[in-house]
């Protein structure tokens, strides 16, 4: 069954009043014009501040993971704009599919969309917490082994295993159906016909869960191997500080994305194994909506959690308690310090001053 016959007999029968009709249209343009405008600028401003670091930067596990970040942020761009425009495609032609998507062509593309730009940011932050977790707990191993040859490699591995996903229903005959808001294009979600409907959302939803699970543990494991080389006061720890930014920025990617993400991928498990009577369309479309915020979140994540802005927020403390956070300060210039930390007179002088706006540099 094509996805436009699915549409026509599901929804064929399907009557709204006009002025609910009108003003639901108008709130999920509204919606979807605002969220696309939000993360495309979002992304492209992050985008900007990882690529002129990894220009920059010497350090090569440093460099590895801003190649990931970069392309992470990259994927999340081209999701909101490609998404994005096909949501506004659909809204233009009043989300009549047999109109302007006779073959089932245009809901093909926008389901091989949804998926892969789904998966592939839950595959790429996988990717880099067991990076980061070889770099904290492995140096020398991930010095030898992990080669940028490698990790380019690996990057493309990432993106083709979501491509593969996302086109198994195309490839199985099983394409991507209209959902029942007729504004997006999923998987066969209500009442499956085979084993097929079953095992291709479960795919989709386990692959994503398994992704966050491996985020959790290895940014779970290199947070503690950081903290306990740190309670150990190494003298020769100088990738503290890189370690220790890039390990908060992964820490807070895996929140956002377990937020975002997880609802969803919970939701699509349970309406493909339990057999319900009453569709639940709305609950479906919610998680989605929530799923786009991760694309929006991740990109703030770089541009607010950077070493020069937690250097930054840490003097702001130190000059607002004073001797009261002392011992912080003392945590903060052995860890984010470097060559160029100020010195206590400095920090003195500081307090009495009002922050200028140029202390807030670029990641180093």
């Amino acid at each position: 069954m094509s996805s436009n016959e699915s549409s026509k007999t599901q929804y064929g029968s399907e009557v709204r009043g006009s002025n609910s009709t009108c003003c639901h249209k108008e709130l999920s343009v509204t919606a979807s014009v605002i969220s696309m405008t939000v993360g495309i600028f979002s992304n492209s401003f992050a985008l900007f501040i990882l690529i002129k670091s990894y220009s920059r930067h010497r350090i090569k596990s440093k460099a590895s993971f801003l190649l990931f970040a970069s392309s992470l942020v990259t994927t999340d761009l081209l999701g909101h704009l490609i998404n994005g425009s096909l949501v506004l495609h659909v809204y233009r032609f009043h989300r009549k599919w047999d109109t302007f998507d006779p073959h089932g062509i245009v809901c093909s593309i926008f389901g091989v969309c949804m998926v892969f730009y789904g998966l592939s940011p839950l595959f790429l932050s996988s990717a880099m917490a067991v990076e980061r977790f070889i770099g904290v707990t492995k140096p020398i191993f991930h010095s030898a082994v992990l080669s940028s040859h490698l990790m380019k490699r690996l990057l493309g591995f990432t993106w083709l295993l979501a491509a593969l996903v996302a086109l198994l229903p195309v490839l199985l005959r099983r394409p991507y159906e209209v959902q029942r808001s007729r504004s997006w294009c999923f998987f066969h979600m209500e009442q499956p016909r085979d084993w097929l409907d079953v095992l291709l959302p479960l795919i989709f939803s386990v692959l994503g869960l398994l992704a966050l699970l491996l985020s959790i543990v290895c940014n779970t494991l290199a947070s503690c191997a950081l903290l306990h080389g740190r309670l150990r006061h190494k003298p020769g720890s100088r990738g503290t500080s890189y370690h220790l930014e890039m390990i908060c920025q992964l820490l807070a990617i895996m929140l956002v994305s377990c937020v975002c993400w997880g609802p969803l991928l919970v939701h699509v498990i349970i309406l493909s194994t339990i057999a319900k009577d009453e569709p639940s369309s709305f609950s479906l479309l919610t998680t989605v909506r929530m799923a786009t915020w991760n694309q929006i979140l991740d990109p703030w994540v770089y541009i607010l959690l950077r070493k020069a802005v937690l250097r930054k927020i840490f003097m702001l403390f130190h000059s607002c308690w004073g001797s009261k956070l002392h011992t912080f300060h003392r945590w903060q210039r052995s860890t984010l310090g470097s060559s160029g930390e100020p010195s206590k007179s400095y920090c003195i002088r500081y307090s009495r001053q009002p922050l200028p706006d140029t202390a807030v540099q670029t990641i180093t």
